[in-house]
């Protein structure tokens, strides 16, 4: 028989019911700051990255490579790496003579290192075995959205199990991989923590705190 034509093949039914819950989990899916202490279980961490494991990559070749930090004195550098980035963002800002906006961005809660249970990198390989090189002749670039495909897709099952994820992208990338040990030729792509979440909305922080707000898809979009 053709694969295709066997029943057990056959995807399950999205129904409406089901389409409405994954339209609900794509508004709350928060970049979260503010955590409990509550641990997250090594076998839900686990699950996470499983699903991660799933999201589409060039040629199959699943360049991301998660590093998961425990070490609490690496913790502590990329807390004191965070701390420079960001005293010098803020310093651009009031160097481009915008004090307002930088007065409004020293009031931000950018990350939440301190309180996050689970603390994790992630790089992707930049000319990965795995695939063969298929489809990034033109554009070895795509190992790199592959491996941010797999964050997305990290980010929302973490959502569906009640659990919250922040991006910290307030760092310098070369001193951040240097403090987590990897090889020199993995590209850095964001530090991120991960626990439950002290607050839940499903307006994104920065919106509420006036920084920006989001515009509708007719905006992004561009007809030729």
């Amino acid at each position: 028989m053709d694969p295709a034509m066997d029943p057990g093949n056959l995807p399950p039914a999205w129904d409406r019911p089901f389409r409405d819950k994954l339209a609900a989990l794509f508004r709350w899916r928060r970049d979260v700051r503010h955590f409990t202490p509550e641990p997250v279980p090594e076998a839900r961490l686990l699950a996470l990255l499983e699903a991660a494991s799933l999201a589409p990559s060039v040629g199959l070749s699943q360049p991301w490579r998660f590093v998961l930090v425990e070490d609490a004195g690496r913790r502590a550098a990329i807390r004191a790496n965070f701390a420079r980035s960001n005293a010098a963002a803020l310093d651009s800002l009031l160097g481009g003579q915008a004090p307002d906006r930088a007065a409004h961005y020293a009031r931000l809660k950018l990350e939440g290192l301190d309180q996050a249970p689970c603390q994790f990198a992630l790089f992707a390989l930049p000319d990965p075995a795995q695939g063969h090189g298929l489809g990034r002749a033109t554009m070895p670039e795509t190992t790199t959205w592959s491996a941010v495909m797999a964050l997305h897709t990290l980010w929302l099952a973490a959502r569906a199990e009640g659990l919250g994820l922040g991006w910290v992208s307030i760092l310098d990338p070369a001193e951040a991989a240097a403090t987590l040990e990897v090889p020199p030729e993995w590209r850095f792509i964001g530090y991120f923590c991960l626990g439950v979440p002290a607050e839940a909305d499903d307006v994104p922080e920065l919106e509420r705190e006036g920084w920006d707000h989001r515009r509708p898809a007719s905006e992004m979009l561009l007809r030729r």
